[in-house]
């Protein structure tokens, strides 16, 4: 089939196999996340107290984000010199010895924090190479008109895996410490073999002639220069790292609204949930007028949906404004994610979305241990209402200190500036 007949990124083959690739994967990491963030909480629990437990929650992502802050550049060109493929199953491949790994820790009874941290840099350098190979690897896979649509379908994979995973992830604790881990470490076998089946692509090679070091920094460049793409990221950037109220979900499910561990899935599957309404509608209806106006807005509601949970303590409200913040977070990486592909040429694609992949990471993991060492100073409620509050400031500067957001009408056009 020519690629230029396809109607939907589903009507392509390696697209679909992509797309069930990073499904099986989001389903494991998520399930796993809740876990070893739940195992970080309840360990440090039983000899700490409420705020010391907290910065241990901080550290873990810390110690997630710190790998891929120190490979930024060399993942990037990675990405842009070897077979993005190749750089995806080995990534899956070191996620799956993670999984197994906790799994048999956890079955002996054996599970220390050494242990959690440990394996959570492993995961950070699995991300750090992954994350910038499968964002260039995309592209490759549809044509330029399907890129919005793959842009939104791909994140209907994540989003399920959002959805599913977390609950799945607490039900499987529920009734075995090990369960969420083995059961993950078949899903992660399921995303290799799917990552497998994809075939040969072909891609723009970098000149092999030339600096590695300069090649490698010149990602940087073009971010730094390309003010909308430097515009967007840092947004995503800000926004996130300040409204981090994800990171503080054990201790609301443990000690605000006494949901326990099931309660925790439902927390950390709400999010998801609203980002999966906005994936579904986005992949069949594409954004195409005023996507630089309204990225702005969706990042404003994101702030006061964080604010909103901050203050509640009815169980089902946290789950609805956790929801608004998850489809306004979504919204907003939808606009974010097609404006990049389409306005970065393939050779650079690895390197920028080796950036990209860093400020999206500061924003999560790095916006993890922000919220956890501000929860350990001022509490989690304030620390929360705090991030609300200050992704709304963001979102009000950058309208003002980028005007290239505000201007962008749609992505064919923002993509030629």
């Amino acid at each position: 089939m020519d690629l230029s007949d396809a109607r939907h990124p589903f009507a392509i083959r390696d697209f679909r196999c992509f797309w069930t690739a990073r499904l099986c994967s989001t389903l494991a990491q998520n399930a796993m996340v809740i876990v070893i963030g739940w195992q970080v909480y309840d360990i440090s629990r039983q000899t700490m107290g409420l705020k010391q437990a907290a910065l241990q929650l901080g550290l873990i992502g810390l110690a997630q984000f710190a790998p891929l802050f120190a490979l930024v550049l060399v993942t990037g060109w990675t990405a842009d010199r070897v077979d993005r493929r190749l750089i995806a199953r080995l990534c899956i491949a070191l996620q799956l010895l993670c999984a197994a790994t906790l799994g048999w820790f956890s079955f002996e009874g054996g599970m220390t924090l050494g242990v959690l941290f440990a394996v959570a840099v492993l995961l950070g350098v699995a991300r750090a190479f992954s994350m910038p190979a499968q964002s260039a690897l995309a592209p490759n896979l549809v044509p330029p008109a399907l890129l919005p649509r793959a842009v939104a379908t791909t994140a209907i994979a994540g989003r399920v895996g959002g959805i599913a995973g977390p609950a799945m992830g607490g039900y499987l604790y529920a009734v075995a410490p090990h369960a969420p881990y083995f059961v993950g470490s078949a899903l992660l076998a399921g995303s290799l073999l799917s990552m497998m089946l994809i075939r040969p692509i072909t891609r723009t090679g970098i000149d092999g002639s030339r600096n590695p070091w300069r090649q490698m920094v010149e990602g940087l460049g073009y971010v730094f220069h390309n003010k909308l793409v430097l515009g967007a990221i840092s947004l995503d950037l800000f926004a996130v790292l300040l409204g981090g109220a994800t990171a503080m979900l054990p201790i609301f499910a443990r000690d605000i609204l006494h949901v326990g561990p099931a309660g925790l899935g439902h927390l950390r599957a709400a999010p998801a949930v609203g980002a999966m309404a906005i994936a579904l509608w986005f992949s069949w209806a594409p954004l195409s007028r005023g996507v630089g106006v309204k990225m702005l807005a969706a990042v404003g509601i994101f702030g006061v949906a964080t604010i909103g949970f901050g203050l509640s303590r009815w169980f089902p409200l946290s789950l609805a404004c956790l929801a608004v913040l998850g489809a306004a977070d979504m919204f907003s990486v939808y606009v974010r994610q097609s404006l990049i592909q389409l306005s970065t040429p393939n050779e650079m694609r690895g390197r920028v979305g080796a950036v990209s992949t860093l400020f999206i990471s500061a924003s999560n993991e790095l916006g993890e241990a922000e919220s956890g060492f501000l929860a350990a100073l001022i509490g989690p409620v304030a620390a929360v209402v705090a991030g609300g509050a200050g992704a709304i400031a963001i979102t009000l500067l950058w309208a003002r200190w980028f005007p290239s957001l505000r201007k962008a009408e749609n992505f064919e056009a923002s993509a030629g500036r």
